[in-house]
């Protein structure tokens, strides 16, 4: 009977592992997949708390700083005509009076309020939303991202991640969960192999994200 690694190796795959909560042991599945090959690329894509760099201990080569654009106001051009406040999906602006306020915590950085402000009073701004980094662990190429303290959004930094050229075997540790970063990590993956614990609730999380996959 061919085993996992017959499965995965020699290859091209892309191989995402995902758990339907924190706590199942998808990080161990992970660097030990990575670790069995010959050679692989780990990208670690649990970008709010990365910790496969505990496991397989890489020295960085490449750090990067990822940046993402947020609306600022000249409020000596807003007249407080609530274009931009109705128009955003997310309810990231706000009128108050004549003052407009920002909440970059919930912007997406659509830049539609920048687009239909008829008095140019929005620009684009480029903020640090998290840094990605790239580095070896034997012949094992490592790639992890994390995201800064207090922001909210961490899909520009999946896509970051996997816009870094790799080849041969990729195994992607993939955030916990079955929102919208798993649906990113999974979107480049080829296989996925599912992880959870053996509870009731570990039962149901896995029921999830398999409906997701």
């Amino acid at each position: 009977m061919p085993s996992m690694l017959d499965f995965i190796m020699p290859t091209d795959r892309t191989i995402a592992v995902l758990s339907g909560k924190g706590g199942t042991g998808k990080t161990l599945v992970s660097v030990n997949l990575a670790s069995v090959a010959q050679r692989a690329t780990y990208i670690d894509c649990d970008v709010e708390e990365p910790n496969g760099h505990l496991f397989l201990k890489p020295s960085y080569v490449q750090e990067e700083v990822i940046t993402v654009g947020k609306p600022v106001v000249d409020q000596n051009l807003c007249d407080g005509c609530r274009i931009c406040s109705k128009a955003c999906a997310f309810n990231a602006l706000a009128v108050i009076g004549k003052q407009l306020l920002i909440f970059d915590e919930i912007c997406h950085s659509c830049g539609l309020c920048m687009h239909l402000c008829p008095n140019h009073a929005l620009t684009e701004v480029q903020k640090p939303l998290g840094v990605v980094r790239k580095g070896n662990s034997g012949t094992i190429t490592f790639l992890s991202a994390e995201m800064r303290i207090g922001e909210s959004s961490a899909v520009p930094l999946i896509k970051a991640l996997m816009r870094e050229k790799h080849s041969g075997l990729t195994i992607i540790d993939s955030p916990p969960g079955s929102g919208c970063l798993v649906t990113e990590t999974i979107s480049h993956a080829d296989f996925c192999l599912l992880v959870a614990e053996p509870t009731i609730f570990g039962a149901h999380n896995l029921a999830m994200v398999h409906e997701l996959v």
